[in-house]
C-alpha cells in the first residue's frame, strides 16, 4: 500500500543515511580500495543489498523510494517497474508491489541460450517503465540497461535508486543526454552528516575523496 503522507525529501534523505550506518552498510577502505561498478576506486563503498534482510527499514525505504517518485515523476507516470539484474530486482519488485503495477528485470547481457532475452517478465511496446536500481555512481551502468528496455518498444525515462553517491558532476548530464531523470533517497553528504562519533577518524580520507575524487585516484594510481 502507497503511504499517503511521507516525510520531506530532506527528512527522508537524514532517515535512510542512519538506516544505512544503523545496518553498516558503509564499509571503509582498510588495505585496498574497493572497486566500484564503474571499474573506479573508492575508500568507501555503500552495500544497499545488506537491506533486503532488515524488514523495517527495508519497508520503509520502500516507501520513501516509491512516494519521492510518484512526487517527483507523476502519480500515474509509470506502467511497468523494472529491476536492474542483480541489485535492483529486490527493490524493483518492493516498489511495484507499492504501486500496484508488473514487474520486470533487466539482465545485464543476454543470458546465452533460450530466448536469448535481456528482458524478463512481460513488457511491452509503448509501457513506461521505471528503471530501478539499488544506487548509481557515474550513471554509466544504467545506460546499457535504458537501452535494453527501449529495444521492446517501451519507454525509459526515469530511473530511481536508494543511494547517489552526489559527487561526479557528469552523473546528471550523462543520464539526461540519455533522456533519462535520475531520482534518488540520499547521498554522501547526507552519509556523512549522520557519521556515528565512533568513525570520525576515518572521514578525513573519505572528506578527501568525495570533495575530489579524480584527484584521490590519480594520487594512488
Amino acid at each position: 500500500m502507497i503511504p499517503s503522507t511521507y516525510p520531506t525529501a530532506e527528512e527522508m534523505a537524514r532517515l535512510t543515511a542512519r538506516m544505512l550506518w544503523e545496518i553498516e552498510a558503509v564499509n571503509f577502505m582498510q588495505d585496498e580500495p574497493f572497486k566500484l561498478a564503474s571499474g573506479a576506486l573508492s575508500p568507501v563503498y555503500i552495500d544497499c543489498r545488506k537491506l533486503i534482510s532488515y524488514p523495517r527499514i527495508r519497508a520503509t525505504l520502500m516507501d520513501f523510494l516509491t512516494v519521492t517518485v510518484m512526487r517527483n515523476a507523476g502519480f500515474e507516470a509509470f506502467d511497468n517497474i523494472a529491476g536492474g539484474e542483480t541489485a535492483g530486482i529486490p527493490f524493483s519488485a518492493l516498489v511495484a508491489e507499492r504501486m500496484g503495477l508488473p514487474m520486470t528485470y533487466v539482465r545485464k547481457k543476454p543470458k546465452g541460450y533460450g530466448r536469448n532475452a535481456r528482458i524478463e517478465g512481460v513488457m511491452t511496446e509503448g509501457q513506461r517503465v521505471l528503471l530501478v536500481e539499488d544506487l548509481t555512481t557515474d550513471g554509466g551502468s544504467k545506460l546499457s540497461f535504458v537501452d535494453a528496455i527501449r529495444d521492446t518498444g517501451a519507454t525509459c525515462a526515469h530511473t530511481a535508486v536508494i543511494f547517489y553517491y552526489g559527487i561526479f558532476p557528469e552523473t546528471i548530464k550523462t543520464l539526461g543526454d540519455h533522456g533519462v531523470e535520475l531520482h534518488h533517497l540520499c547521498t554522501w553528504w547526507e552519509v556523512l552528516a549522520e557519521a556515528p562519533a565512533k568513525h570520525q577518524a576515518v572521514l578525513g580520507e573519505v572528506e578527501s575523496f568525495l570533495n575530489d575524487p579524480h584527484a584521490w585516484r590519480a594520487a594512488r594510481s
